[in-house]
Formats: C-alpha cells, sequence, structure tokens
C-alpha cells in the first residue's frame, strides 16, 4: 500500500513538474503575445493617390479559405477576416491557444485577401497611430492600431 502510494506521489510530481517546465519554456519565448487567444481589432486604411480603397467584407471567410492553417471549420473563417465593418477598415483577429507576433503580421491578412503589398502600388509609405514605421508588411499589429498604408 505504502509503495502504491509513493507510486502515485512520484507520477503527480512528475506530472506537475513537467507542466511548470512546458510554461516556463513557453514564457521565455519572446514571440509569443499570448497563450490565452485574443479577440482584437486593428484598422488598416489604404491610399492610392490620395484615394481611400475599399477593404472588403468577408475576407477570410468561407469554404474558399478552409486551406489557411488558421481556418476554424465550425466557424467557417479564418482567425483573421473581416466582416460588414471592413469599409471602415476593421480586420478581426479571433485567434484561440497560444499567439505569436508573426501570426499578426500584415502580410498574414493581405495573403488571405489575395494581395501583397505591392498590390496598390510601388515604394509604399505606413504609419501606425500616427506614426512612420518601416516595417510594413512584418509589422505585427496590435488590438486598435490604426495603419494606414500610403502609395503615390
Amino acid at each position: 500500500m505504502k509503495t502504491a502510494l509513493i507510486l502515485i506521489l512520484v507520477i503527480v510530481l512528475l506530472f506537475a513538474g513537467s507542466m511548470w517546465w512546458s510554461k516556463s519554456m513557453q514564457s521565455k519565448d519572446p514571440d509569443v503575445i499570448t497563450r490565452n487567444g485574443i479577440h482584437w481589432h486593428p484598422e488598416l486604411t489604404i491610399l492610392v493617390k490620395g484615394e481611400e480603397q475599399v477593404i472588403p467584407a468577408n475576407i477570410g471567410i468561407g469554404a474558399q479559405y478552409a486551406s489557411d492553417p488558421t481556418f476554424d471549420r465550425g466557424m467557417g473563417m479564418t482567425a483573421i477576416h473581416t466582416h460588414d465593418d471592413a469599409n471602415q477598415g476593421i480586420i478581426h483577429f479571433e485567434f484561440g491557444g497560444i499567439i505569436r507576433k508573426s501570426d499578426l503580421i500584415l502580410s498574414k491578412f493581405l495573403a488571405i485577401w489575395g494581395k501583397d503589398i505591392n498590390s496598390f502600388g510601388s515604394n509604399p509609405k505606413m504609419t501606425v497611430n500616427g506614426v512612420e514605421n518601416t516595417k510594413l508588411q512584418d509589422y505585427a499589429m496590435q488590438d486598435k492600431d490604426k495603419i494606414v498604408l500610403n502609395y503615390e
């Protein structure tokens, strides 16, 4: 009986230790934003020679996006998508689980849309919340960001 109790205690301690070690290793990854998912809404404005481009509704929604690794079959959409408020530039981020900076980069949204950073012209300038930003397609979007891509 004592041996069984000691064995159970050792197993519990090993399990708890492995869980602690796993979380400790994840928290040291500088690319990890959160382990609990997000529901964010950055805003994107695209200007070509001063004229605002319309961002379509339902980017990332529908079976045609099923090949995207973030596609949720139950919801029928990718983790990055647009709704009817896309005409206001609102992009929806609805991720579960571990989120890395690389999941949130502008080029991910553009790729889901079928575009890239040069789809609207060349030499874009970008501001984020009114401040110039040179990361362009590599910029990791944040909740409530106001991103402006300006093409001359």
